[in-house]
Order: C-alpha cells, then sequence, then structure tokens
C-alpha cells in the first residue's frame, strides 16, 4: 500500500483503498511529504475520495416489488405475537360487521321473521358463528329461511 495514500486516509478518515489520486497531479503528490502537504492537496481536489456508500439497491428493489405483489409474508416472515399485526378487537369487528351486514339483507329481503332476525342476531354477538357462511350452513340446517313465495 502506498504510504500516500495511507496519509491521505488517515487525514479523510477513510480506508486508504477509497482515496484517489488525480493523474495530472502525481508530481505534486510525489513531492508532498507532510500532512500540510496533503491537506493542501485534498483541498485543491487533486486527492479526493470515491464514492463512500457502494452498496447495490438492485436486490432490495426486486424484494421490495415481490412485497408490493403481496410475496414473502408467510408465517416465517412474521415477527411479533399472534395478534401484533391485527389485533383481536380488529379481527372481532371485522366478523361482526360482516355477519351483521348478512343479516339485515336477510331481513330486508324478508327472508327472516323478526323473531328469527333477533334470535340470529344475538347469537353472532356472543360469538356463535365463525363467519357468514356457518350462518347460511345454519339457516339451511334449521329451515330458518322463509322462500318468497310464488305469485
Amino acid at each position: 500500500m502506498n504510504p500516500k495514500k495511507i496519509l491521505a486516509g488517515k487525514l479523510l478518515k477513510i480506508s486508504p483503498y477509497k482515496v484517489v489520486f488525480d493523474i495530472e497531479a502525481l508530481d505534486d503528490i510525489k513531492k508532498a511529504i507532510t500532512r500540510s502537504d496533503m491537506r493542501g492537496l485534498i483541498a485543491i481536489g487533486k486527492v479526493s475520495s470515491k464514492n463512500v456508500n457502494q452498496k447495490s439497491r438492485g436486490r432490495a428493489r426486486k424484494l421490495a416489488l415481490q412485497k408490493r405483489k403481496g410475496r414473502r409474508s408467510g408465517r416465517g416472515s412474521r415477527k411479533g405475537a399472534k395478534f401484533a399485526s391485527v389485533s383481536r378487537k380488529e379481527l372481532w369487528m371485522a366478523k361482526i360487521r360482516t355477519q351483521r351486514k348478512f343479516l339485515k339483507e336477510l331481513r330486508s329481503k324478508a327472508l327472516l321473521t323478526p323473531s328469527n332476525y333477533r334470535n340470529l342476531y344475538s347469537k353472532s354477538k356472543g360469538g356463535y358463528f365463525r363467519n357468514k357462511r356457518h350462518i347460511k350452513l345454519y339457516l339451511d340446517e334449521h329451515k330458518l329461511t322463509e322462500a318468497k313465495k310464488a305469485k
């Protein structure tokens, strides 16, 4: 390793491998012996440093693209507790809103009697149904939906 580069590296506070000498100023650099000489050359711009950040972002961009598509989000990539990303309450809110919307739809179409509606509403409030499909299965099993009368 060139002692001049080591000296310049110490002054620039970088690795000597990242020190760049101007080709036209090699004679001046040879004559520079002291630290002050080297500081002068650095000030003029005859001795400079290479770009510090030499990390490629290509891989990072590719990864980000995959994540935008929804990839790389499986169980092994998740950090935190089970309900860290979506809380229990938010899950419950999403579930109950879907169920209540479905029950209201059935009631508005007159497929449910008011008493059946109230019964199913309280069941869903109590967490009896897993999802909307479960309500449909329950309705079929117990024959609670009233078929619209053919005219």
